[in-house]
């Protein structure tokens, strides 16, 4: 009997696909993730399903879209008592393990079950000394997050019988906000990265949700965000963040003499002549933070190939590296996700497996997180259970595409005007060419959301003629029978996963 391959699930949490070199956008040098897709296969269309962490991690680890899991924004915890990937697998005599960031919910209802060790960041956790729960008690562990569960994910690895499978999921923090780098990787990244063409978007030509987010560089960083010191004071420091919030907002004043911005870490002390000026160095800065982070997660891969090789397992192991969703890196002048705008909405997905997965392969259907859950049963020789709601990605994988494959991503986002973004909820579908997304903008009294009442609008994006989505077609006559398709493939997207529309 050939032996089942074991399973090494490596997810960042806010990692861009534009911050792995193999993609090719050049920002920063990422060789142990580019040696999985050198390896392995590079996918350029894997899809969230609602581009926030909890639901997306509720998606992943159910096979199920949000409103069947019930995870349908940052404030709905798992209930930990239903089916879950990881239940099936130790069901079937696997090994499983799930390190570093949970966001699932504490407490007995919604700590991690199916795993047989679990040790997971509270909330989103701290970059520097953490306090971890392991298996339900409270430590705190001295280091750096992205070390100490790299650590804490080999030690599990050493403990596993060597003749039965493992199944770990290796979750990482970073480089989720504040991105705070490893002190040693502070000095990485010194040269000025591209500023992307639409940071000074102005919004037209797109539904109100894009002007009204409150994610942009220049107006909506906070002083901790870029590693700088907050001065005392109220409202002359800065705009709050959100109600109640001791964290205020970087100031972006049209006369800029003023400004003293301090770091954190050296005292240094920066002044500006324009409003160009000092935006530029909002956008350097929070790149460069973000990209040293992202040094220490690629560092945390190669530690984890590395023991694949001396152990003699990297042939029989599956890994896996993606991120909770996509985020954007200054693009329509934006930080943060939510949008089903491509930045946000793409996952990076680099798999390796030598047996079924052809070295050096890219794959350009489309995918999605909920298609991971069933991808991992079939290749463990699992029948994939009948309530996972996504497909096996095995043949996709294998470079044999079947003729039946969906090639159709559907994304909600729920968590109208949240309080720290003002991201208006919204859904919609995307093919291989086009885009749909209905701005719904209601709240339906979730937890976490807000009011809404906003006019509804839709948009549609031809992704082939205007890649960075600034031009909706929705009322464009040339795009009036693309757009009749694609509402028909929407509503039966809809009713295949028994999502309710509010269009």
């Amino acid at each position: 009997m050939t032996k089942r391959p074991n399973i090494l699930f490596i997810m960042a949490d806010d990692h861009a696909s534009k911050a792995i070199s193999c993609y090719g956008a050049g920002i920063n040098s990422t060789p142990n993730l580019d040696r999985i897709a050198v390896e392995g296969m590079r996918l350029n269309h894997c899809y969230v399903t609602n581009s926030i962490c909890t639901p997306s991690r509720a998606a992943i680890l159910t096979g199920t879209y949000n409103h069947v899991n019930n995870v349908t924004t940052l404030a709905t915890p798992i209930n930990n008592r239903g089916p879950n990937v990881a239940k099936h697998l130790r069901a079937s005599g696997y090994q499983t393990a799930l390190i570093g960031k949970w966001h699932l919910g504490e407490g007995k209802a919604h700590e991690p079950t199916g795993f047989d060790f679990w040790s997971v960041l509270p909330g989103q956790g701290e970059y520097f000394d953490p306090y971890m729960i392991e298996m339900g008690e409270e430590i705190e562990v001295p280091g750096y997050a992205t070390d100490i569960i790299t650590d804490k994910s080999l030690d599990w690895l050493k403990s596993c019988d060597p003749d039965k499978p493992f199944f770990l999921m290796c979750h990482h923090k970073a480089p989720h906000r504040e991105w705070e780098p490893h002190p040693k990787n502070r000095s990485l990244y010194t040269d000025d990265i591209k500023v992307p063409e639409t940071f000074d978007d102005d919004y037209r030509n797109r539904a109100r949700a894009a002007a009204e987010a409150k994610m942009r560089i220049k107006d909506d960083m906070k002083y901790i965000d870029l590693g700088l010191v907050q001065p005392e004071g109220g409202a002359e420091v800065g705009e709050r963040v959100k109600p109640g919030d001791i964290n205020r907002k970087i100031p972006n004043p049209e006369d800029v003499s003023k400004l003293r911005l301090i770091d954190r870490d050296t005292g240094e002390v920066f002044t500006f002549t324009s409003s160009r000026e000092l935006n530029h160095f909002k956008y350097q800065r929070y790149l460069k933070r973000y990209l040293r982070t992202i040094h220490s997660v690629d560092e945390s891969v190669g530690r984890l190939l590395d023991w694949l090789d001396e152990t003699g397992q990297a042939d029989n192991t599956i890994v896996v590296y993606t991120s909770d969703q996509g985020f954007f890196l200054g693009e329509h002048g934006w930080f943060d996700k939510r949008f089903m705008y491509e930045e946000s909405f793409q996952m990076p997905l680099l798999v390796r497996y030598p047996a079924a997965v052809p070295a050096g392969s890219v794959c350009d259907d489309i995918l999605c997180n909920v298609d991971f859950a069933p991808t991992f049963l079939d290749f463990a020789g699992q029948v994939v259970p009948n309530y996972m709601q996504g497909r096996s990605a095995r043949p996709l994988l294998e470079g044999k595409t079947p003729a039946d494959w969906p090639q159709l991503a559907y994304h909600r986002y729920w968590m109208h005007r949240d309080p720290d973004h003002n991201a208006y909820s919204h859904y919609g579908v995307r093919n291989q060419r086009y885009k749909l997304i209905y701005w719904y903008n209601e709240g339906y009294d979730l937890p976490g959301t807000n009011h809404g009442g906003e006019d509804r609008e839709w948009e549609l994006f031809d992704c082939q003629k205007d890649p960075l989505e600034l031009f909706n077609v929705i009322d464009d006559p040339d795009y009036a029978e693309i757009r009749v398709t694609l509402q028909r493939e929407l509503d039966r997207k809809m009713a295949e996963i028994g999502d309710d529309p509010a269009h």
